[in-house]
């Protein structure tokens, strides 16, 4: 199934008996660390203890004969520069909750007749870390710094903070979020602000390119940590568990929890995906590797301009369920019963018959392949151009049925 980051990608904390927070997953990491560095030491040691009597031998190598070069070390990372372009940008989000101060009496008596001081108890209670992410600086504007991050990250926060790549925490504020593309969007004082990352196009993505995972995996312990992979696929369809469709940067770049908000980075050191879910197992229960998924930076542009602009989203849409051909092999078009030939456009899976694409004459089978004059390959095309528009609009969509090209005018509802 594929996971939403608030399970896999959040670092959840614990609480121990005298009332700390305890990160659990980081402490087990740490220890299979000393337990591997351990036994690499002891056979190391052997073959040392081994090579004793032969020392005579090995003294006739001098030690002028070799040399590192200093030059070699520094450029032989090629994904390097483009780590250094986003690194201080890239910082820690921290959700922060308050916890009840009431006596297990008072909770008793409020559970009984309620809080009668209206729930001041959990007001005064002491703010503490619920869980932790990454985000990422992107623009510096009118005395604030305004940073992107997953919605899942900050999700029932009583308050945000931010830890910079120097490692100072400083409070920010939601400006805005949106649970159907799981963006949200932050702000702080401008003055700690260092650097800002440069958004890429994403459209411009290629299977096999390499890219950078930028983010702080279990938390801001292990800020600024950086993993490397290719990109699986540039626009794949999925389902996110909370029924929604959206289409993904796949890629087997290394995400582990704490990583929802970072960055997906191109060679060139633009950002051109947020990191925001894996997939942890098949539906059968098989577990699964190297399965990462990020929002494409283009759709990230468009949302995140918004929420500064008006805090919220409100979508205009067409009222059917799509998916885009080229992210579908062709082994599975005859399962997903798709009739059309053609290798590229959106598919209409279903229609919502009470719809305004239903009353525009589109049907189940058709195959969106333009709207307003312009193409689409994939969803977050076919979102670019409808947001664009206002709910109440009408746009012109082509759509491909049985071979020919049909011209529908379609009124856009809101979401």
């Amino acid at each position: 199934m594929t996971e939403n980051q608030n399970n896999n990608s959040q670092m959840p904390k614990r609480r121990s008996g005298n009332g700390k927070i305890i990160a659990t997953a980081a402490i087990v990491g740490v220890v299979g660390g000393l337990i591997g560095g351990g036994v690499s030491y002891y056979a190391a040691d052997q073959m040392n203890s081994a090579s004793v009597n032969n020392s005579a031998a090995q003294t006739s190598v001098s030690s002028s004969s070799s040399k590192v070069s200093q030059k070699s070390a520094k450029t032989s990372g090629t994904m390097t520069t483009a780590y250094n372009d986003v690194k201080g940008a890239v910082v820690s989000v921290i959700n922060l909750k308050r916890q009840s101060s009431a006596s297990s009496t008072d909770s008793l008596y409020n559970s009984l007749f309620g809080d009668d001081e209206g729930g001041s108890s959990k007001k005064k209670g002491k703010l503490e870390t619920y869980s932790e992410g990454s985000g990422v600086v992107y623009m510096k504007s009118n005395g604030k710094g305004y940073i992107v991050t997953n919605n899942h990250v900050i999700s029932g926060s009583d308050a945000v903070q931010v830890q910079l790549a120097n490692g100072k925490t400083v409070s920010a504020k939601v400006v805005g979020k949106d649970s159907t593309t799981d963006l949200a969007v932050l702000s702080i004082d401008a003055k700690y602000v260092t650097q800002t990352a440069e958004f890429g196009d994403s459209k411009s993505l290629q299977a096999g390119q390499t890219v950078i995972a930028v983010g702080s995996p279990l938390g801001s312990e292990y800020a600024s940590t950086v993993t490397q992979g290719i990109v699986s696929a540039p626009a794949r369809t999925i389902e996110t568990s909370s029924g929604n469709q959206q289409t993904v940067i796949q890629t087997d770049a290394a995400i582990n929890p704490g990583n929802s908000g970072g960055a997906l980075v191109n060679s060139a050191g633009q950002v051109i995906g947020i990191n925001s879910m894996k997939l942890a197992q098949s539906s059968d229960g098989t577990s699964v590797e190297g399965m990462g998924f990020a929002i494409p930076s283009n759709e990230v542009v468009t949302i995140v301009n918004e929420l500064v602009k008006k805090g919220k989203i409100t979508r205009p849409q067409l009222g059917v369920r799509v998916v885009a051909l080229n992210g579908i092999p062709e082994a599975y078009r005859s399962r997903l019963k798709i009739k059309s030939n053609l290798k590229n456009g959106i598919y209409v899976a279903s229609v919502n018959k009470s719809g305004s694409a239903a009353r525009a004459g589109m049907k189940s089978g058709d195959v969106i392949t333009a709207v307003d004059g312009k193409k689409v390959d994939d969803v977050a095309s076919l979102h670019s151009i409808l947001y664009s528009h206002k709910v109440g609009d009408t746009v012109n969509v082509t759509v491909n049925r049985n071979g020919k090209n049909v011209s529908l005018k379609v009124k856009l509802e809101g979401n």
